[in-house]
């Protein structure tokens, strides 16, 4: 295992920013000097806890002709993620603790990035029959039916109770959005589960929640980069680009703290998928790029890009990353935040390359992205 020191650098988490210097021995960072084997003259950039996705799409079992945990995780390194969250809508759906095991293990063989894979909260997505809620608390941290709506409320109601009962995550994919936003909200009231309220994007959907946590609600939720940084276009995503007003409430919500957390929705896609009306971006090796972009044309501080997309994340997985903080995990990512930068579709690593932002300018770069202490992906080489 490697030993590291990254000196000269601004060290900036969700804490604030200092200059200095950072170890990283047996896969955890020391604020302390400590022996060492390669050393990173980081020369005034920044250094970041490395990036958490509560929200991708890796494809894999059984549509890994769109993406597979190698090819999404080589692109995350990439964008400067260390740990990714996976959703469960694959072939066959991840609906038992061995499936989810098994990709879990896959990860792990790959030493690339950590790896939260998602079950599925019903069988085949669906909100008729549940998998077995209790069994699968204890493979994942994260239940999720994204790509399908849970309409019924019954089913809703008891896994909001199952969340709290089992200490798992509850990630909802919401369409309609503001009128699903507002039925798992009320019921959240009775529940007091563990709710995560995936990709909103609409102005209406931000007041729901600001109204909500103004009443002493606790949730969290997440805004996407293409929700961002992109609207009155007809690509087709879920939920969808929407105009101009509603990208200037979600950048307010962020200012404001009411937004927690910054995810991908990386859906990838084949040429052919996609002309066929499937709805999905590949984005996670730009995603921090136009954070950075968005973040710095409104002026909001990279100390809460890193909570929004490192600290608060980790706390709602129960990790120890997400700061740049003695024993935490070396999972960081070296940036230079100025680098000017074009998004190029054909530069893409990931094995899909459906975007509609080719040819944008976005600004910031990826040096290096190491996970436990490992360099895992060096923009040299």
């Amino acid at each position: 295992m490697s030993r590291l020191k990254i000196q000269n650098a601004r060290l900036i988490d969700a804490r604030g920013e200092r200059f200095g210097e950072l170890y990283a021995s047996q896969g955890k960072i020391s604020l302390q000097p400590v022996p060492f084997d390669l050393e990173i003259d980081a020369q005034g950039l920044v250094l970041m806890p490395a990036l958490i996705d509560l929200h991708c799409h890796l494809r894999d079992p059984g549509l890994t002709y769109k993406e597979d945990i190698e090819s999404g995780m080589r692109a995350a390194l990439k964008g400067g993620y260390g740990t990714l969250c996976a959703m469960a809508n694959t072939k066959p759906v991840l609906s038992t603790p061995e499936m989810v095991e098994k990709n879990l293990e896959k990860a792990k063989n790959l030493r690339l990035c950590g790896l939260i894979q998602a079950a599925a909260a019903g069988l085949e997505l669906k909100d008729e029959t549940p998998t077995d809620w209790a069994a699968l608390s204890k493979a994942t941290k994260l239940l999720s039916n994204d790509g399908q709506t849970i309409f019924s409320d019954e089913f809703m109601r008891e896994l909001l109770l199952a969340s709290a009962k089992y200490g798992f995550l509850l990630s909802t994919h919401c369409q309609p959005e503001r009128k699903t936003i507002a039925r798992d909200l009320a019921l959240l009231k009775e529940t007091r589960g563990n709710l995560h309220i995936g990709h909103i994007s609409h102005r209406e959907s931000l007041a729901q929640i600001r109204a909500a946590k103004r009443e002493g609600l606790r949730f969290s939720c997440e805004v996407t980069p293409h929700h961002l940084f992109g609207w009155g276009s007809d690509y087709r995503v879920n939920p969808p680009l929407r105009e101009k007003a509603d990208v200037d409430a979600l950048i307010q919500g962020i200012k404001d703290g009411v937004i927690d957390c910054l995810s991908t929705d990386h859906a990838p896609h084949s040429p052919e998928d996609k002309q066929k009306g499937l709805a999905g971006i590949s984005n996670i090796e730009h995603a921090l790029p136009i954070f950075l972009e968005v973040f710095g044309q409104n002026g909001i501080p990279l100390t809460a890009l890193s909570e929004m997309a490192s600290r608060r994340p980790a706390e709602l997985l129960g990790l120890r990353k997400g700061l740049l903080q003695e024993g935490y995990d070396a999972d960081l990512t070296l940036i230079d935040p100025d680098s000017p930068g074009v998004i190029r579709a054909n530069d893409m690593i990931s094995r899909s390359h459906n975007t509609p932002f080719d040819g944008k300018a976005i600004r910031g770069k990826v040096l290096y992205t190491i996970v436990e202490g490992e360099i895992r992906y060096d923009a040299r080489n």
